[in-house]
């Protein structure tokens, strides 16, 4: 199992409006690429927020090879659209794990 993690910190004023196009918009178009077969969506807590709100947002996917198909064939486009959306507004950063074990 591979967890893409995406970590954005939002600006105070458009926070509203970014939660919403995610939950609405950016993570079911994500989700419609059939790479992933589950995702979540956090608020980060106990961090500093003066300047934004930090999210992570989770999306498993069973191997390397779904993931390299999914930045080599969507994430452009949805990074993209995000970017054009929320420029100047938001820092992300983006981390790839591969579970040892769990439940």
């Amino acid at each position: 199992m591979i967890l893409y993690n995406v970590t954005v910190k939002v600006d105070h004023y458009v926070v509203g409006d970014w939660v919403r196009w995610m939950k609405n918009t950016h993570i079911p178009d994500v989700m419609k690429t059939g790479i992933f077969s589950e995702y979540k969506f956090f608020r980060l807590l106990t961090v500093d927020e003066t300047d934004g709100i930090t999210y992570a947002i989770q999306y498993f996917c069973a191997d390397i090879p779904a993931y390299e198909k999914y930045q080599n064939e969507f994430a452009p486009q949805l990074q993209k659209e995000h970017q054009e959306r929320y420029e100047g507004k938001f820092v992300a950063f983006r981390t790839l794990m591969q579970m040892i074990s769990g439940q």
